[in-house]
């Protein structure tokens, strides 16, 4: 089994690839392949509402200058998918909503092909706005028919400076629980 994480902060090795990579390492402890994809910095852009994956049924964007295709590749080669992003002004970075509007439009397109995968999200706040990261996230799952696992708190670290996230003990106990119950859904569809 695999989940592949997509770090959304332009920070490649930032507070937001440090939590990824805690709920990664509970997730390996648990027997499951993990990826992290860097989508952040710039690597992606916008939907333009062509609608031609509904045209063409192929489970590709039209749109082939960036990141968006691989991403829409690894998501469908996986069996989980973590996305996360730092909060910027109470929202998400401009490309997690890329990978969310771009993967989410091909995905409807061709017959919801993320359903019934398992999706968390993965949030980091200086202070507040989070939770609106964190349900848009979720909400995409939601649309997409997949399974959202749980933690001991919603998934959200505390820090701004690179490095502040690891003094957030209970934040990195939830993305330690977060990956034990990631990994034991997985398991679980797989029956």
């Amino acid at each position: 089994m695999k989940v592949t994480a997509f770090n959304g902060s332009p920070r490649k090795a930032g507070n937001t690839s440090l939590l990824i990579g805690h709920a990664c390492e509970a997730l390996n402890r648990e027997g499951i392949t993990t990826e992290v994809i860097q989508v952040g910095g710039g690597k992606l852009h916008g939907c333009i509402a062509c609608y031609k994956c509904f045209e063409r049924k192929d489970r590709r964007c039209a749109v082939t200058d960036d990141l968006a295709n691989s991403c829409i590749e690894k998501m469908l080669d996986s069996d989980g998918i973590i996305i996360g992003s730092p909060t910027y002004f109470a929202a998400l970075t401009p490309e997690t909503k890329s990978l969310i509007d771009r993967c989410g439009m091909v995905s409807r397109a061709n017959g919801d092909m993320l359903k019934r995968k398992a999706g968390a999200a993965v949030v980091v706040a200086r202070r507040a706005g989070a939770i609106n990261v964190y349900d848009t996230i979720n909400h995409f799952f939601g649309i997409s028919q997949m399974i959202i696992p749980s933690s001991n708190y919603w998934n959200i670290g505390v820090g701004r400076n690179i490095g502040d996230v690891l003094q957030d003990e209970e934040g990195l106990q939830t993305m330690q629980v977060l990956g034990e119950n990631m990994a034991w859904l997985l398991k679980k569809i797989a029956g």
